[in-house]
């Protein structure tokens, strides 16, 4: 009951009027806490129609409490922003890409590297994707290395 509240209270920061179909996809995202695409969360969320899950995400992006990431599977993924009341420097953090389960995970704890951009040029966003083998991927195929 602590945990509604607390999704609901998120949606509502966010200027999102809390319904049962955005709750779900919320808290999916959360509990899953690495990028998901949509296709990820027909699975996940098998009562929630395909169209009800694109137009959540949709609001959800409009509304910063999500960004998307190109990994190069050529699916989108989509992640929680971190900051309270918009996408912040802490959400361009290093993704890995596995590309044996083709799962997208967030590597928070490794900063994207700092790049000095030419004179003009302003970043508003970076994907920093690392692409290889994720440890179950590894552990399951005894790849060490």
């Amino acid at each position: 009951m602590e945990q509604d509240k607390q999704y609901i209270q998120r949606l509502e920061v966010k200027g999102i009027h809390p319904t049962a179909i955005r709750l779900l996809v919320l808290e999916k995202m959360m509990q899953e806490q690495r990028a998901v695409s949509i296709p990820e969360l027909e699975v996940m969320l098998d009562t929630v129609d395909k169209s009800s899950i694109f137009r959540t995400l949709t609001l959800f992006l409009k509304h910063d409490l999500i960004h998307a990431i190109e990994d190069g599977s050529g699916v989108l993924k989509y992640e929680i922003c971190e900051g309270k009341h918009e996408c912040t420097i802490d959400d361009m953090h290093t993704h890995f890409y596995c590309e044996s389960c083709h799962r997208t995970f967030c590597l928070k704890e490794i900063p994207v590297p700092s790049i000095e951009l030419p004179e003009g040029f302003h970043m508003h966003f970076v994907n920093y994707m690392v692409k290889g083998i994720c440890k179950d991927c590894a552990e399951h195929h005894h790849i060490h290395g």
